[in-house]
């Protein structure tokens, strides 16, 4: 799996979002400025070609939908987040936003029985 352009990752939450849609139903979801029909189609057939989205074609239409589930790639992003920014270890993960976001102990204790309960 490859990593997203943050324009090629906007396309898929909205298709993660709406399942499956052409190019004008994406194009309904983005927020403002939107980028040109072009743009959206142009990002659509790099995601095709990356393995992420696949298309189901009515005439001269396309119907894209993911391949690739939010899951998937949010399993993938943040193992590629440890591995590039805290090495590879969840503590200094956890520990960087304990820092960072000023979280309070009942935050931290909540985090960790989550984990718990994961863990069974």
């Amino acid at each position: 799996m490859r990593e997203l352009t943050r324009a090629e990752e906007q396309v898929m939450q909205i298709l993660w979002e709406i399942e499956k849609g052409f190019v004008k139903d994406i194009l309904v979801k983005m927020t403002e400025p939107k980028p040109a029909y072009n743009t959206v189609s142009t990002i659509i057939r790099i995601l095709e070609r990356k393995g992420f989205v696949k298309h189901k074609a009515y005439g001269k239409s396309h119907e894209y939908f993911p391949i690739v589930s939010k899951d998937q790639y949010r399993s993938f992003s943040i193992k590629n987040l440890l591995s590039g920014y805290f090495g590879g270890s969840f503590t200094k993960l956890a520990s960087f936003f304990a820092k960072d976001e000023q979280m309070d102990m009942k935050e931290i204790e909540k985090i960790l029985d989550e984990l718990k309960d994961n863990v069974k």
